[in-house]
C-alpha cells in the first residue's frame, strides 16, 4: 500500500467531474441510471486518497476550489437560463424546483468530498462545504432573480388579498428560499421581501380604507377591519415568517384604524356616539377590540363614553328638575311638603342607579374591564352627581331615597332582596359624590327620625345599611350612626329596668311615661326649650330622674321635649276622640283644662314658648285638617291679638286620630352646620399638617389639606385660605419674614392648647377630631385657641348629656 501510485489531479478530477455529471443528469430527469453503493465509495475513495497523499500531491486546496467551481458551472449553464425565462408564478415553480434540485445536489457533493469538510476545511477554518454550495446559489441565482421573485410574490398576495384563491404553500417554499440564503440571519429576507410587503401592505389598505371610510357605515368599516386583521394573521400563519406578524399587523392598523379613527368615531348616524345611544353592545365590543391595538387608541372612545354617559345624567338631572319645577309652580301657596325626596326626586335616584348599572355593565362585558372606562364612568358620574337637582344636592336626594327604603310606608314597595340590593348600589353610588360629610349629615338626621319615631322598617337593613357605608367611607363616616342603633337598644332596656325599678317601690304614676336615654354625642343637635309641664308630666318626669341619678351620679338629663309624643283623649260633644300629637301640642291643649279661652300671649307664657314655636303649634291646632281648637277671628293664619277656645264641636269619622306639626324645612340648617364643621375641619388638617412638617409653602400646604379632605368633600381653596389666615391670626402659624408664601408652626404653650392640639392630631375619615367624644372645633373666646364642640342629644322626648 505504501507503493501505490498517486492519483494526479487532472486524472482524479476527471473521474470525479464523471461522477458530478452523472448527478447533474439524475436532478435534469434525463436518462440515468442510480448511483450504487460501489460506484459511490469510489468516489469518496478518489476524494479521500488526493487529499491524503503525501506533497505536492496532496490537492486539498485544488479540490476545495473544484467543489466550488462546480456548483457555478452548473449554476451558469442549467439553472439561470431555466429561470430567465419564466415570470411571475411559473417563475417561482421553477425557482423552487431549482433550489431543491440544488439542496439535493449539496447534499451529495458533501458526502463525495466528506473527507476534505472533515479535515481541510476545519484546519484552514474555511466555509463548510454545504455552506459553499448555498453561497454559490445566492451570488449566482438569488441575486440575480430576488426582484422578479419579489414582484411575483407580492402579486400573487395581493391577489389573495383581493378574494383570488392562491398557491400558498408554494409562496410559503419561495419565502423559505430568501430565509435560507440568510445563512442564519434574516436580512435578506427582511430587505429583499419584507420591506416591499410592509410598503405594499400599507398601500393596499390605504386604497381599501379610503374607499371604505366613504362607502361604509361604522359598524360594517369595523367588520371588514376585523376581518381584514384576520386574514393577514392567517397569511402569517400560512406562509410568512412569524417576525412579520407585528409589523405586518401594525401596518394594517395604521392604515385601517389610525388614520381614519376620528372619522369613523365621529360617523354622524353611525358612530361611536350612535353606537352607545342605539345599545349596539356587539359593535362597541368589536370597537374596543380594534382601537385597543393602537396607541392612545382607546382614549377617543372612552372619551365619547364619558360625555355619553355624561349627557345621560345630565338629560335626568334636567328632566327631574323641571317636573320638580313644575309641580313645586302648580303646589304655590300650599306650604312646605312634609319631607324632602318627591315621587320625581325619588325617580331620579332610581334612573341614576339604573343608568349605573347599564353602563357598569358595559364597561364589564363591551370594553372587558378596562381601567380606562372605569375612570371615565367615574368621572362621567361625579359630573352630574354633583350638580344640584332642582335645589337639592344628590348628597340629599340618596340620603331621602335610602330613608323611603328603609321607613315604614315607603313608596318603594319591594322586596327583602331587592331593597338589599338598591341600598347597596346607592352606597356604591356615594364614591361619585364629593360631599359626602353633607350626605353623612342628612342620612343621620333621618336615621334619628326613623330610629326616634320607630318608623325603621328593618333593623337588620339598617345594620346591613351602615355595614356598606363603613366599608365605602371607613369607620368614622360611621361611627356615630352605628352608636345611634346601638343607643336605642340600650334606651329600651333602660325603660324596663325603670319599669321594674317602680314596681320594686311600689311607685306608680298618673300617666303612663316612656323615657329614650340617648348619648348625646351620636345624635343630632335638636333645639331644648325649658316647656311649662303640666303637673302629671312633671310627676313622671321627676321619678325618672331619681331613677336616672341613682344609676348616674355624674350624668345630667336635658330634656328634648320637640322630640315626644303624647296621646290625649279628647271629650267632643260628639263623641270623645283618642288623639296623638306632639308634646309641646299636648301641653297647649292641656291648658284649655283650666279655662275657657287663652289668648295668644296667654298661651306662650303659660306654656313658655318662643314665637315660632308658638305660631306652628297654634297653627295646627286651629288652621289644619283637625281643628281640636278654635280662633277668634276665624282664619287660616295665626295672629298675636288671636284668641283661642276649645272645639266641643269637632268630631271626625275615626275614634282615633294623628294631629302632625307643619313641617320644618332642615335643609337649610344642615347646609348651615355642614360648613361650619367644614371650617373646623380645614383648621384641624392645616394644624395637624404644620405639626408634622414644621415649614411649608403655601401651595404645598393648600395641597395637602385637599389631599386629607377629599375623601369627605372638596374643600374651596378661598376658604382654605381664609382659615390660613385665621389660624395666623390665632398664634397657630406664622409667616416667613422674608417669603410671605412660606408658613410656619408655632409651638403651642398654653395646656388648654395642648389638649385641644393633641385632639387636632388624631382625626377620623371624615375630618372631625376623635378626642373626647367631640364632633369639631370651634374658635374659643376666652384665649383664642381649639376647643371641642359638643353636639346636642337627639331622644325621643328625652335627652341624655355627659357632664364634660
Amino acid at each position: 500500500m505504501g507503493d501505490r501510485r498517486p492519483i494526479e489531479l487532472a486524472e482524479g478530477w476527471s473521474f470525479m467531474q464523471n461522477g458530478i455529471n452523472k448527478l447533474i443528469r439524475l436532478l435534469e430527469r434525463e436518462p440515468e441510471e442510480q448511483f450504487n453503493a460501489e460506484q459511490y465509495m469510489n468516489l469518496y475513495t478518489t476524494i479521500y486518497n488526493m487529499c491524503t497523499q503525501k506533497p505536492p500531491h496532496d490537492y486539498s486546496e485544488q479540490l476545495y476550489a473544484k467543489y466550488k467551481e462546480a456548483f457555478n458551472v452548473y449554476i451558469s449553464e442549467r439553472v439561470l437560463p431555466s429561470l430567465r425565462e419564466h415570470r411571475d408564478e411559473v417563475l417561482l415553480k421553477e425557482l423552487y424546483k431549482r433550489w431543491e434540485n440544488h439542496k439535493l445536489m449539496v447534499r451529495w457533493l458533501s458526502r463525495f468530498f466528506n473527507y476534505l469538510d472533515r479535515y481541510y476545511v476545519l484546519r484552514h477554518s474555511l466555509p463548510p462545504l454545504k455552506d459553499v454550495g448555498l453561497l454559490c446559489f445566492r451570488d449566482l441565482v438569488y441575486v440575480d432573480i430576488k426582484k422578479k421573485t419579489k414582484d411575483a410574490l407580492l402579486r400573487l398576495i395581493e391577489r389573495e388579498r383581493e378574494g383570488e384563491l392562491v398557491d400558498r404553500a408554494l409562496i410559503k417554499n419561495i419565502l423559505g428560499i430568501f430565509i435560507e440564503v440568510g445563512m442564519g440571519g434574516m436580512e435578506s429576507y427582511e430587505r429583499d421581501f419584507e420591506d416591499h410587503l410592509l410598503q405594499d401592505t400599507g398601500a393596499f389598505y390605504k386604497r381599501k380604507a379610503a374607499t371604505w371610510i366613504e362607502q361604509d357605515s361604522c359598524p360594517d368599516y369595523m367588520l371588514k377591519a376585523e376581518e381584514c386583521l384576520k386574514l393577514e394573521e392567517e397569511r402569517v400563519d400560512n406562509y410568512l415568517h412569524s417576525s412579520t406578524k407585528i409589523k405586518l399587523l401594525k401596518e394594517v392598523e395604521t392604515e385601517v384604524l389610525s388614520n381614519h379613527q376620528q372619522a369613523l368615531l365621529q360617523k354622524e348616524h353611525s358612530g361611536c356616539a350612535a353606537l352607545l345611544r342605539d345599545d349596539k353592545t356587539d359593535d362597541l365590543a368589536r370597537m374596543y377590540r380594534l382601537f385597543q391595538r393602537i396607541p392612545k387608541g382607546l382614549d377617543p372612545v372612552a372619551d365619547l363614553f364619558k360625555q355619553h354617559v355624561e349627557g345621560e345624567g345630565n338629560k335626568l338631572v334636567k328632566e327631574v328638575t323641571e317636573e320638580v319645577e313644575s309641580k313645586k309652580a302648580s303646589d304655590a301657596g300650599k306650604g312646605p311638603t312634609k319631607d324632602t325626596g318627591t315621587p320625581a326626586e325619588q325617580q331620579f335616584v332610581r334612573s341614576v342607579i339604573e343608568l349605573h348599572d347599564k353602563y357598569l355593565t358595559y364597561v364589564s362585558t363591551c370594553f372587558c374591564k378596562a381601567s380606562l372606562f372605569h375612570k371615565s364612568l367615574k368621572e362621567a358620574f361625579e359630573a352630574f352627581c354633583n350638580k344640584n337637582v332642582a335645589g337639592s344636592s344628590s348628597a340629599e336626594l340618596f340620603a331621602s331615597f335610602c330613608d323611603n327604603l328603609l321607613k315604614k310606608g315607603g313608596t318603594e314597595k319591594l322586596s327583602e332582596e331587592a331593597i338589599t340590593s338598591s341600598l347597596e348600589k346607592v352606597v356604591e353610588l356615594l364614591a361619585y359624590i364629593s360631599d359626602k360629610d353633607l350626605f353623612s349629615e342628612f342620612y343621620r338626621k333621618k336615621l334619628s327620625r326613623r330610629l326616634l319615631h320607630d318608623k325603621s322598617s328593618s333593623e337588620e337593613h339598617e345594620r346591613a345599611t351602615l355595614t356598606h357605608l363603613k366599608q365605602q367611607c371607613g369607620a368614622q363616616f360611621t361611627s356615630k350612626m352605628e352608636g345611634m342603633v346601638t343607643d336605642l337598644q340600650l334606651a329600651r332596656d333602660k325603660q324596663s329596668n325603670f319599669t321594674k325599678w317602680m314596681q320594686g317601690r311600689g311607685k306608680s304614676l298618673p300617666i303612663d311615661v316612656s323615657v329614650m336615654v340617648l348619648t348625646t354625642g351620636f345624635w343630632p343637635t335638636y333645639k331644648s326649650i325649658e316647656l311649662a309641664l303640666p303637673k302629671e308630666m312633671v310627676e313622671g318626669l321627676e321619678l325618672f330622674k331619681e331613677f336616672y341619678e341613682a344609676e348616674n351620679k355624674h350624668r345630667r338629663l336635658t330634656w328634648i321635649y320637640s322630640l315626644g309624643h303624647c296621646v290625649l283623649k279628647g271629650n267632643f260633644d260628639a263623641k270623645p276622640i283618642t288623639m296623638q300629637m306632639s308634646t309641646m301640642q299636648a301641653v297647649v291643649c292641656l291648658l284649655f283644662n283650666d279655662t275657657e279661652e287663652l289668648s295668644y300671649q296667654e298661651v306662650q307664657e303659660r306654656a313658655n314658648l318662643q314665637d315660632d314655636d308658638c305660631l306652628r303649634l297654634l297653627h295646627s291646632l286651629t288652621c289644619a285638617k283637625y281643628k281640636v281648637l278654635t280662633k277668634d277671628p276665624a282664619g287660616k293664619s295665626i295672629s298675636k291679638t288671636d284668641k283661642f277656645r276649645f272645639n266641643n264641636k269637632f268630631t271626625d269619622r275615626m275614634h282615633r286620630i294623628k294631629i302632625p306639626l307643619p313641617p320644618v324645612d332642615e335643609k337649610k340648617k344642615v347646609v348651615e352646620d355642614v360648613e361650619k364643621d367644614r371650617k373646623y375641619a380645614i383648621d384641624a388638617a392645616i394644624v395637624r399638617t404644620m405639626k408634622s412638617r414644621k415649614v411649608l409653602q403655601h401651595q404645598q400646604l393648600v395641597m395637602e389639606v385637599v389631599q386629607q379632605l377629599s375623601r369627605m368633600f372638596k374643600p374651596d381653596f378661598k376658604l382654605i385660605k381664609k382659615r390660613i389666615e385665621h389660624l395666623i391670626a390665632s398664634e397657630y402659624l406664622e409667616r416667613d419674614k422674608e417669603n410671605p408664601q412660606l408658613f410656619k408652626y408655632l409651638a403651642v404653650s398654653c395646656p388648654r392648647a395642648r389638649a385641644r392640639a393633641a385632639c387636632m392630631a388624631v382625626p377620623g375619615d371624615d375630618g372631625h377630631c376623635q378626642g373626647g367624644g367631640c364632633r369639631a372645633a370651634c374658635a374659643c373666646t376666652c384665649c383664642g385657641l381649639l376647643r371641642a364642640r359638643s353636639a346636642a342629644s337627639t331622644l325621643h322626648g328625652l335627652s341624655a348629656e355627659r357632664v364634660w
